[in-house]
């Protein structure tokens, strides 16, 4: 799960991290009335979950009630585009108000902590070189990113907050606040099961005070139960109604572009492997679906009703390994699924292991024109043949 850099700001100011006053609105009114409050000149900060919001016009700096009124009116309700949104951008429809900083001999540097599968630990990461896109720094100077390894029994050191520091290359002076700040921020990371907490920029102001500018923060799904006040500030409008609608039933799908093949498999390694065959088969996924091991009839029937809702899915691929979730249990929700909603596209459906063969029984006398395959290769390529050929 994802949240608005407002709310970022919030869970790290209430861990002591230094941030710019700001305040949220909704409408210009609300807007102008921040803008009063804080004292111009304000910034106006579009909230959507995308970053480069400034290069898309996202990000403007108002100097009067009046001009603070022109923008939000400008920017309210339009739609940002920017390198991560996709051409299709994000409607706008919120805004942080927030004070305006001096920026004159300031330095912009990079913080972040993330869950780092390879180590299997939380890493810390820092460089010298923020403001702009971490994944370019990354490219272009791989030692240009610091990284401390935390030991999650003994948390983020001190000492490691001071190596950052100083490979960052600050000044003495700033040394200790910049070693707060880190802290802070990791005790923001771990107080709500983050899964990212990154801060571009990090600002440090010509009189040497710290900020963190800007705050991104993703949540790790699987612990969101211990905090139903992260939870609560989810923006359904910033997600896909078809993702959406699948969270309702505990199912994993995520939308896929340019694909016209439906996906539904049970497990997230056996999902990724079927993406890849379709596309060896020489067609193209149009989503990703993990009904989970132990999806029942009914699960099975609101995945297949979210995969069709989608216009560009041509044909549907089961592909589905019987160990939890029994073949007979499968079969049972596909038929339900195809007389309920009236399916219209071709069905493949490859099953193995627990129940096979009654799964298989239970499809073949239903009266359905189901095409089934004994492996994957067979299932793709039949799937990717009557779903058009390949793409």
């Amino acid at each position: 799960m994802k949240i608005h850099e407002y709310q970022g700001k919030a869970i790290l100011a209430s861990a002591g991290v230094p941030v710019p006053k700001g305040k949220v609105a909704f409408t210009v009114d609300e807007a102008v009335a921040a803008g009063k409050e804080l004292g111009f000149p304000v910034v106006v900060k579009a909230q959507i979950h995308a970053g480069g919001r400034g290069k898309g016009g996202g990000v403007k700096l108002a100097k009067s009630a009046e001009e603070c009124a022109q923008i939000a009116g400008k920017m309210l309700g339009m739609t940002l585009v920017t390198h991560q949104t996709g051409p299709e951008g994000r409607v706008v429809k919120r805004l942080l108000i927030e004070q305006g900083m001096d920026l004159d001999g300031a330095k912009e540097m990079y913080l972040a902590v993330l869950v780092d599968r390879a180590s299997g630990a939380p890493v810390f990461m820092a460089s010298a070189q923020g403001g702009m896109d971490i994944e370019e720094v990354a490219a272009k100077d791989p030692k240009a990113i610091l990284k401390e390894v935390i030991d999650p029994a003994v948390g983020f050191a001190g000492f490691q907050a001071r190596k950052l520091a100083f490979g960052l290359g600050l000044p003495a002076a700033v040394v200790p606040k910049a070693v707060a700040l880190m802290q802070g921020v990791y005790r923001a990371f771990e107080n709500v099961d983050a899964s990212l907490l990154e801060i571009n920029p990090f600002l440090i102001t010509k009189a040497g005070e710290v900020f963190a500018l800007d705050a991104k923060v993703n949540f790790d799904d699987n612990a969101l139960y211990r905090h139903p006040d992260c939870e609560a500030m989810r923006d359904l409008d910033e997600e896909s109604p078809l993702e959406v609608e699948a969270s309702k039933y505990s199912l994993n799908y995520i939308k896929l572009d340019g694909g016209n093949v439906g996906c539904m498999v049970n497990g997230a390694g056996l999902a990724m492997a079927t993406m890849d065959i379709i596309k060896l088969a020489g067609g193209s996924p149009a989503n990703f679906l993990d009904v989970g091991g132990g999806a029942n009839a009914d699960q099975i029937k609101n995945a297949f009703r979210i995969l069709l809702a989608d216009p560009d899915v041509k044909a549907v691929l089961i592909n589905i390994f019987g160990g939890i979730l029994r073949c007979d249990v499968l079969a049972e929700g596909v038929i339900a699924a195809v007389k309920e909603l009236h399916v219209n596209v071709p069905v493949v459906v490859r099953m193995k292991g627990n129940n096979e063969d009654q799964g298989k029984e239970m499809l073949n006398g239903s009266g359905l024109a189901f095409t089934t395959a004994d492996d994957m290769m067979e299932a793709a390529k039949k799937v990717v043949a009557v779903a058009g050929g390949a793409r």
